[in-house]
């Protein structure tokens, strides 16, 4: 089950990364597929959330994609709905809007650490006084998002129905009617004017002030009536009389106030929050104040990008398909007008061959591909001319690793088991991508291995992406008319970062090493200095 943003933010402040890839084959992508791709840049780019909510909700979404059809293409409707009705979205980002200064006054009502009466505040997670500042504040966020959303007229999409139907429903709720007030301070905790009905059991009415008339009359008539018994001129209004009063008075109002509003805080505030913190309603609703600024990122993301942007045509086919013409990537592409994009088709030809020299853009395409499957699945448009695609059930992405001491392996063993675990975790519905096979051993074994494995993943079914500079591996596959071949275009020693059709059977080594200033005479010149 989904956890919402509340339940993850166990901590002494929210914090908007808090969502945390799932293992191996739990999830659409995991940890280290996360990492290869960037998933936490990507959310950089992504991310025009104007709530911390909202926030947390697309980084959540991004670190565990939906894997199921209905539920993306609900969410793509949702979009639609926005683009082509300027009057809601306006609505909704007019409420999310009011929404952010709010928000923080109830995160700090939930999360604070009080410091006493005589604390200053120095950090955002400090609370001065008894709290009762941000008891207004955190309780009439509640109120004013369940108010301006009751105000909106229902809108058509199935997704944007459902987000706002939770805020209505949390309207019903009894965290949200404690919010609304009385609260009442009884032998059973604390409870709501509805629970208080019918009950004549003994109840104190929580009133968020230090300033309360009905306990203050009762000290007064307690006084009063002391007075008549033991009669005394303290109260009398004179210049004489005013110092006397004062020896009485200020004593008083110094035990007054801690009191009182020490009283509210351990009885009403600090029970109240913790209610606010476990309700799952509370909970639902802030998701829902998240969802819709998420939505509005989306949109906000698109007109920043610089160029075309698209909703993916969802199909669903026995095993994955991907079809993308003039496709971006999305990190390096955004406000680069100047960025190639390319085409790739998975079909029939569910593995790919991509070669060519360091440097030429094989890993940005590769990301690119992946980024775009992954930013399809959390309902978001994407930078292409056009995409169709299928849900895919797992995204993953090898990449180089370097081995670690206690491992044991060394870096053949190391890239082996990462390569295992996708081949078991994989399906028809996978898409994967490898950045070079069997590193770490002789040419001849790595030759065998990786044809081996990659007879594994065609039995699999999934679209698989190789890059590698082993074109020989790819001539045994290409001879026996498997998979495709793609290459990255030079034009001379430049990258036109444009992908090709064929075989490159060259890597540019002494480019690069010229370019990094450590080729042949590069080192005979260091020598000489020595």
């Amino acid at each position: 089950m989904k956890k919402t943003i509340l339940q993850n933010w166990t901590g002494e402040w929210p914090e908007i990364r808090s969502t945390q890839p799932l293992a191996t084959g739990e999830g659409v992508i995991d940890e280290a597929t996360f990492r290869t791709i960037e998933v936490a840049e990507l959310f950089d780019k992504v991310n025009h959330a104007e709530t911390m909510v909202g926030q947390a909700v697309l980084y959540r979404s991004l670190t565990r994609p939906a894997d199921s059809l209905e539920r993306v293409r609900e969410k793509q409707d949702a979009v639609r709905e926005l683009q082509n009705n300027p009057e809601l979205k306006n609505s909704l980002q007019d409420l999310v809007n009011n929404a952010v200064e709010g928000e923080k006054s109830f995160y700090l009502l939930l999360f604070g650490q009080f410091l006493g009466a005589m604390g200053t505040a120095r950090e955002e997670n400090e609370i001065e006084g008894f709290g009762y500042v941000q008891y207004i504040r955190g309780t009439r966020f509640l109120q004013e998002l369940v108010n301006r959303v009751k105000a909106l007229q229902m809108p058509e999409s199935t997704y944007l129905k459902g987000v706002l139907q939770k805020i209505h429903d949390f309207s019903s709720s009894r965290s949200y009617e404690l919010a609304v007030g009385p609260a009442y301070i009884s032998e059973q905790g604390i409870q709501s004017k509805t629970e208080r009905k019918g009950k004549f059991t003994p109840a104190v009415i929580f009133r968020p002030t230090l300033f309360k008339p009905l306990f203050m009359l009762s000290v007064f008539a307690i006084i009063w009536f002391f007075l008549h018994i033991f009669p005394s001129d303290m109260f009398s209004f004179s210049k004489e009389s005013i110092p006397v009063a004062s020896i009485f008075f200020i004593p008083l109002l110094l035990v007054y106030i801690p009191v009182v509003g020490g009283f509210d805080r351990d009885h009403a505030i600090i029970p109240i929050r913790d209610i606010f913190r476990r309700s799952e309603d509370v909970a639902e609703a802030l998701d829902a104040l998240g969802e819709l600024d998420e939505l509005l990122s989306f949109g906000k993301y698109a007109e920043a990008f610089g160029s075309e942007m698209v909703l993916p045509d969802l199909i669903t086919a026995s095993h994955h398909k991907l079809e993308l013409h003039n496709a971006k990537n999305p990190i390096l592409g955004k406000s680069n007008p100047d960025y190639v994009g390319n085409d790739l088709g998975l079909d029939n030809a569910r593995l790919i061959f991509i070669t060519g020299p360091n440097s030429g853009g094989k890993t940005a395409f590769c990301k690119t591909v992946t980024q775009i499957q992954l930013l399809t699945q959390i309902g978001c448009l994407v930078p292409a001319d056009s995409a169709v695609l299928t849900i895919a059930d797992r995204i993953f992405y090898q990449a180089p690793e370097i081995s670690h001491l206690d491992d044991g392996e060394g870096r053949f063993g190391t890239e082996l088991k990462r390569t295992k675990n996708i081949f078991l975790s994989c399906t028809a519905q996978s898409l994967v991508v490898l950045d070079e096979l069997s590193e770490g051993t002789t040419f001849e074994e790595k030759m065998a291995t990786s044809i081996t494995v990659l007879e594994g993943f065609i039995k699999k079914g999934c679209s698989t992406l190789l890059i590698t500079h082993n074109h020989q591996s790819v001539d045994h596959f290409i001879h026996k008319k498997i998979g495709q071949a793609r290459q990255v275009e030079f034009k001379g020693d430049a990258p036109t970062y444009r992908l090709i059709k064929g075989i490159s059977r060259v890597s540019h080594a002494e480019r690069i090493a010229k370019k990094i200033g450590f080729a042949k005479a590069d080192i005979e010149k260091y020598l000489k200095k020595q």
